[in-house]
């Protein structure tokens, strides 16, 4: 049996490695490494399969975060509202703008932004929403953007996780991950579900204006060389990335369905095992399984963790400490009462593997010894 990993991308790039080598080469043999066509030519093909009418590549997801908050020109003390089970760069561009982040809590079941929360937590200094589309699906978009309608506001979907999962409305019309709100915002890190090699990023968005902001802010605030008109970063998608990303693009879907095979096994086998909760699917959205994570009641996660280990089955926890009980973002407002899913599922979940490579010798393993582990 191969070596279990929690992502394998060594042989996801054997499968495609003819097609990946020659984008690559490509790029080597033009010597146009910054802002080459193949920068374009991705944009453009992420642009029709997300059905966006503009995807502006940058360097990372955590810059996608603050281009996008920079591009809607929000000012220092203005509130945004995003999560506090979330990975922490959502928070920190926040932060770093000299914004007020404001937190709120997740379902317990999606692990996605509370609705109710939301609606607390809005106040005349609240200009934009963070919605988180955790670990593969969507947040309840429907609900969020009627929020943002009657009060006003922005919306810029963090996802970063779930990039291909659809979303269905209540009058059974579809969109995509990301294209929902005013701006949407994605990370290719390598495990991501489409990952580059390297760091790489991209931002979308329906509206024309903030495309041409999104755009000046990404390249020093330019409107045309050497004519700054707004305060801007240097963030780009690097062309050796946007190659690869180019090719990985086109079995996206593939992989979301092997990856929701590897899911459905899960869930049968873990279905009636007490303490566990499988991951809950939501009604109105797609599942693209970035990661898989259950949730371990009554039992000693640490343990469970290391007898895995033991077993040559890695796991992760997703995520340890919620934001708000960070050092760097503690405030004497927030209480226990208000992060009640949150704060259990930190101290719940567990990550197992998951990705396009894995067979059904390594699946069997790891259900059989995560089911030894739990006794």
């Amino acid at each position: 049996m191969k070596e279990i990993r929690m992502v394998d991308l060594a042989t996801q790039y054997q499968r495609i490695k003819t097609e990946v080598d020659a984008a690559i080469a490509e790029v080597l043999t033009s010597t146009q490494f910054i802002k080459g066509p193949q920068v374009k030519k991705f944009e453009d093909n992420l642009a029709k399969y997300l059905g966006a009418k503009h995807v502006i590549g940058c360097a990372n997801g955590t810059d996608a975060l603050q281009i996008a908050m920079m591009a809607l020109d929000l000012q220092p003390g203005d509130e945004v509202i995003t999560t506090s089970f979330t990975f922490l760069a959502t928070v920190e561009v926040i932060a770093l703008l000299k914004l007020k982040p404001v937190l709120v809590d997740v379902t317990a079941d999606t692990f996605t932004m509370d609705i109710e929360s939301l609606k607390k937590a809005i106040t005349p200094k609240t200009k934009a929403i963070v919605p988180v589309h955790l670990f593969g699906q969507c947040a309840d978009m429907e609900a969020i953007m009627d929020i943002t309608k009657q009060y006003n506001l922005y919306v810029i979907e963090d996802n970063a996780q779930a990039i291909g999962a659809d979303y269905t409305y209540a009058n059974g019309t579809k969109q995509k991950a990301g294209v929902i709100g005013h701006i949407g915002t994605t990370s290719f890190f390598p495990s991501k579900n489409l990952g580059c090699y390297g760091d790489g990023g991209a931002v979308f968005t329906n509206d024309d204006a903030l495309a041409e902001r999104i755009r000046m802010v990404a390249n020093h605030g330019q409107s045309k060389q050497y004519v700054h008109d707004i305060i801007g970063v240097n963030s780009r998608l690097d062309t050796i990335q946007a190659a690869v990303l180019d090719v990985k693009l086109q079995y996206l879907d593939e992989y979301a369905a092997k990856r929701l095979a590897v899911a459905d096994v899960y869930d049968a086998a873990f279905a009636n095992i007490a303490g566990v909760t499988t991951p809950a699917r939501a009604h109105n959205s797609t599942h693209v399984f970035h990661q898989y994570t259950l949730q371990l009641d009554g039992m000693d996660r640490d343990i469970v963790r290391q007898k895995l280990q033991e077993k040559g089955v890695p796991s992760m926890i997703y995520y340890p400490i919620p934001v708000h009980k960070q050092k760097a973002y503690y405030n004497s407002m927030y209480t226990n009462e208000m992060f009640r899913s949150t704060n259990k599922l930190c101290e719940t979940v567990l990550s197992l593997p998951i990705h396009t490579e894995m067979d059904a010798e390594q699946q069997t393993y790891i259900i059989e010894s995560v089911k030894q582990s739990l006794k």
